[in-house]
């Protein structure tokens, strides 16, 4: 446990942004695959020629989310259980359902393909990314509560854009949007995933340099 309270920060800051650069970095090895127009998950599908990477990224990204729930929790504990505990069964349930699942349910290349595993894919991911939405929220009304008002203001900033972007990356499937600027479901999905990333990982990083 020692070794996780020691290491948790740069477990939390590692699968950030390694999911990050995973989403712009493997797209450049898949011909035909659009980051603008198609979503991150399907760089997993059963056609694509990065689907083991990423498959086995997801694996790893969501237990390095969960090893890094025990320095979140000692972190904030004693200012809000209730909220505290609110923050780590949300990011606990984004690692399950939306990298864990993902590694073993993998969406199709096409929609119109329907499988189980898809089913389970889509369900894991949509319920584990609309919990993380407002991971930025929690860690706001904590880091006010720690008396850490820049970080709050962060928190609550990036919360208002990853939720603006969520709401854009929703749009960009319906049938009325098509062919017009909301039609880039992958575009906003990533940049979602930044916003949402960002106040975990100003925090992550202010914790490892004032130990160090």
């Amino acid at each position: 446990m020692n070794a996780l309270f020691k290491f948790g920060w740069y477990f939390l800051i590692l699968a950030m942004i390694g999911d990050v650069a995973a989403s712009f970095i493997l797209p450049l090895f898949y011909s035909g695959y659009s980051p603008m127009k198609m979503s991150i998950s399907a760089l997993g599908n059963p056609k694509s020629p990065v689907r083991l990477p990423f498959n086995l990224w997801m694996l790893v990204e969501g237990i390095l989310f969960l090893l890094a729930l025990p320095v979140l929790y000692r972190n904030y504990i004693q200012h809000s259980q209730v909220t505290t505990w609110l923050l780590i069964v949300f990011v606990a349930v984004f690692a399950v359902g939306a990298c864990i699942f993902t590694c073993f349910f993998s969406v199709n290349e096409s929609r119109e393909v329907v499988t189980v595993a898809s089913k389970i894919h889509g369900a894991g991911s949509t319920i584990g990314f609309m919990l993380f939405l407002f991971v930025p929220l929690l860690a706001g009304l904590l880091s006010f509560k720690c008396d850490e008002r820049v970080n709050g203001i962060i928190c609550i900033v990036s919360f208002i854009i990853s939720l603006a972007f969520f709401v854009l990356f929703v749009m960009s499937d319906k049938e009325e949007f098509k062919n017009t600027f909301i039609d880039n479901e992958g575009l906003w999905q990533r940049l979602n995933l930044v916003f949402m990333y960002l106040p975990l990982a100003v925090i992550a990083f202010e914790k490892i340099f004032k130990v160090n």
